[in-house]
């Protein structure tokens, strides 16, 4: 979709909180002095690897969801990092928003599917970076390190062609597939997504972690295990 940004794709939000001191300070120390499309490709690269993909810390209070809260914590998931690289660039003046999918996961931890009771994951969340009048996809949740240590081929992104998963991993295995798009949205629509969980999963996403603590529900512990079995980390 093609329409053009409006003023929602530069705005500070409950969600999207561009204008939060932190997330100003990150966006300074990483866009660079280059144009609009190499301060993205800088800041989608800082947002992907500086932040851990942990899908089993989901909390999904309007504070756990923020974007500024990535940066205190130091991980985040799909959406959460969506919602970080959308507010950083939002920060340097660049039109952005959130776009969402659901994803058929064939790549999941036998935790994730003990809990969740299906390989669906909906409301995977990803930026739409408005370059060069033009949006542009950008999927900044697997950093590189859990990509390099499972097989996975990393997400590049050149602030010119869609950056979404790849259908296979390094091996040939399937990854991922999209299979339903949700839209694009100038905020995180949470009530909307903790709708959605509630009525699909068996039980809550936050019981992942709550199953072993925190100390006993490290995805890349699980992940690791798990590899040599042919599965992997999940959306």
């Amino acid at each position: 979709m093609q329409d053009p940004p409006t003023d929602a794709s530069l705005a500070s939000t409950a969600l999207i909180d561009s204008d939060h001191p932190a997330v100003r300070k990150f966006a300074d120390e990483h866009a660079g002095s280059g144009g609009a499309r190499e301060r993205a490709v800088a800041l989608y690269y800082a947002v992907r690897d500086a932040f851990r993909y942990d899908p089993y810390r989901i909390d999904l209070s309007p504070h756990g969801m923020r974007a500024s809260t990535v940066l205190q914590v130091g991980h985040g998931w799909c959406v959460t990092k969506a919602a970080l690289l959308a507010a950083v660039c939002r920060a340097t003046g660049i039109p952005a928003r959130l776009g969402f999918a659901d994803v058929l996961n064939h790549l999941s931890t036998a935790r994730m599917r003990a809990t969740m009771k299906t390989d669906v994951f909906a409301w995977h969340g990803y930026t739409d970076l408005w370059l060069d009048g033009a949006w542009v996809k950008a999927t900044p949740a697997f950093n590189v390190e859990l990509c390099e240590r499972f097989g996975l081929l990393p997400l590049e992104f050149d602030g010119t062609c869609d950056s979404i998963y790849h259908p296979f991993d390094r091996a040939g295995n399937r990854h991922m597939e999209y299979v339903l798009d949700r839209g694009r949205f100038d905020d995180v629509p949470l009530a909307q997504i903790a709708a959605t969980f509630a009525q699909i999963y068996a039980t809550p996403m936050t019981a992942i972690a709550a199953q072993g603590g925190d100390q006993g529900s490290d995805f890349l512990s699980d992940v690791e295990r798990e590899t040599g079995a042919g599965t992997g980390p999940a959306s």
